[in-house]
């Protein structure tokens, strides 16, 4: 199950920084970040540090040497759990216009339930480490 959901929120993850290079979402995506009141340099960080996220849990999932693993899925989690707050965030701003959010819906329902398997994949991520006894000295 571990290595199912890590794969799948890299997989995602990766998608979406991905479909921000391309229109309509690369259009959508400036504007969130326009009528949020992010910094500039929210635009590059959030669609680079999506695909580096997702890269990361893709790569982690795969890994065979467990340290290796813990390292990728904790920072992969950690970072889509950061990524997530931020997109929580831009929804519920009330000048960012619904037509630009993902299914057009400005309830944070999306981010919300990444944000929360993100915590779930970092809880088992620590829960196999624990359980398998991984020493990081």
């Amino acid at each position: 199950m571990h290595k199912k959901l890590s794969l799948f929120l890299g997989f995602m993850i990766f998608m979406f920084g991905f479909l921000k290079f391309f229109d309509p979402f690369k259009t959508w995506y400036a504007v969130q970040i326009q009528t949020s009141g992010l910094p500039e340099i929210s635009y590059y960080s959030g669609l680079i540090g999506e695909m580096i996220i997702g890269a990361l849990l893709i790569s982690g999932s795969l890994q065979k040497n467990e340290k290796i693993r813990f390292n990728l899925l904790t920072v992969g989690s950690l970072g889509l759990i950061t990524v997530m707050f931020v997109a929580t965030y831009v929804h519920l701003l009330p000048q960012v216009p619904a037509e630009v959010l993902p299914m057009k819906i400005k309830p944070p329902i999306i981010p919300i339930v990444f944000l929360m398997m993100a915590a779930f994949n970092f809880y088992l991520t620590l829960a196999l480490k624990n359980q398998r006894n991984i020493q990081f000295r």
